[in-house]
């Protein structure tokens, strides 16, 4: 297999799982997954709201998923562990899947979409931007763009810190998809410079208000009085 093969067939791999999951840890409030091979095996990270309705009773759910995960999907030994999720309005799933259920609820989707910008931008994201697209009023598809704060969309702070989510709602007029993109707090930008005004201390630096040292006195031989009457007679 070749090497582009290989990286379209782990892709899809890993959008499938995510799918699965997706529908599975519904209720469970589910946030993401992390695939990772290690030597033993497969390493699965899990990102839920609610960690407990993942494990189960005694693990039973967790060794399901296990099984399903190397029967269905042909992984080595996947060993999931699970992670809370401490801020969910900054989890894209979570924001996703909230307007997603407000809309099957029947809330307007412009209220819907502005009732997550704010939750948003409250929890202290940099940026947000949701796209809702399907027959929203009219017979005719169409989609409307919500956006808030400052949101990149190209560069190496987009592709490394930007965090992407898509849910999809089948309503009476026709499947309606929510698409969310979160810029979170932690995202470094290059062309946010911070100048300091205050340089910091050198190791050579002078020591301030120190005692001015005094040079000593310089000793000068005098000659006696004896010596030098003996040589003004040498020379008379």
């Amino acid at each position: 297999m070749s090497i582009v093969k290989r990286f379209i067939t782990e892709s899809i791999k890993r959008t499938e799982i995510d799918e699965f999951l997706q529908k599975k840890l519904e209720r469970a409030g589910y946030g993401g997954v992390n695939l990772s091979k290690t030597p033993l095996g497969t390493h699965v990270v899990v990102y839920a709201m609610r960690p407990g309705l993942v494990i189960g009773r005694g693990g039973e759910t967790i060794k399901e998923l296990a099984t399903v995960l190397e029967q269905n999907f042909k992984i080595s030994n996947p060993q999931i562990s699970v992670s809370e999720i401490e801020v969910p309005e900054l989890n894209a799933y979570v924001v996703a899947s909230r307007v997603a259920s407000a809309l099957e609820r029947g809330v307007h989707f412009r209220r819907a979409a502005f009732w997550a910008l704010s939750q948003v931008m409250d929890a202290g994201a940099l940026g947000i931007e949701i796209v809702i697209s399907g027959k929203l009023r009219t017979e005719r598809a169409r989609f409307e763009k919500f956006r808030a704060g400052y949101f990149p969309r190209c560069g190496e702070p987009a592709l490394r810190y930007m965090r992407k989510a898509e849910m999809h709602v089948q309503l009476k007029p026709g499947i309606i998809g929510v698409r969310v993109k979160l810029m979170p707090p932690d995202a470094q930008f290059p062309d946010k410079i911070q100048i300091t005004t205050e340089l910091p201390p050198s190791e050579e630096e002078p020591v301030e208000n120190a005692p001015a040292t005094e040079a000593p006195p310089v000793e000068t031989e005098e000659k006696p009085a004896a010596e030098t009457t003996k040589t003004e007679e040498a020379t008379e």
